[in-house]
C-alpha cells in the first residue's frame, strides 16, 4: 500500500518547478529570480528538490528571504515536494548581460 501511495506522488518536472520559481522575486530588483538567471538548475527526487542558484552578490542581504520564498513556493505548489535543498553556487559568477532573460535585461536597461 505504501508503495502505491509513493508511486502516486509524482515529482514535478524541471519546467514545472522553474515556472513556479518565477513567482519568487529579488526584492531589490523587483524581477523574478528565474528571469534574472539566478537559478542555474532544479532537480527533484523522492520528495526532495535541489536548487542550484546564486545571488546577485555574495553579500546580498536579502539572500535568506529569497531562499525562504523559493522553499515556500515549491513546497506549497507541489504536494509531492517534502523538502527543498538550496545550493548557493558562485561559479559561474552571475552576469545579467548573459544570464538574464531578454525581458529582465530590458527592465534593467541592459542592451
Amino acid at each position: 500500500m505504501a508503495e502505491e501511495v509513493q508511486a502516486a506522488r509524482t515529482m514535478p518536472t524541471e519546467p514545472e518547478m522553474m515556472n513556479a520559481l518565477k513567482s519568487v522575486y529579488d526584492p531589490e530588483l523587483g524581477l523574478s529570480i528565474v528571469d534574472l538567471g539566478l537559478v542555474y538548475g532544479v532537480t527533484g527526487e523522492d520528495g526532495v528538490v535541489t536548487i542550484d542558484m546564486t545571488l546577485t552578490t555574495p553579500a546580498c542581504p536579502l539572500g535568506p528571504v529569497i531562499k525562504q520564498q523559493a522553499v515556500a513556493v515549491l513546497t506549497s505548489n507541489f504536494d509531492s515536494v517534502d523538502d527543498v535543498e538550496i545550493n548557493l553556487v558562485w561559479t559561474p559568477r552571475w552576469d545579467p548581460r548573459t544570464m538574464a532573460s531578454e525581458e529582465a535585461k530590458a527592465e534593467l536597461g541592459i542592451w
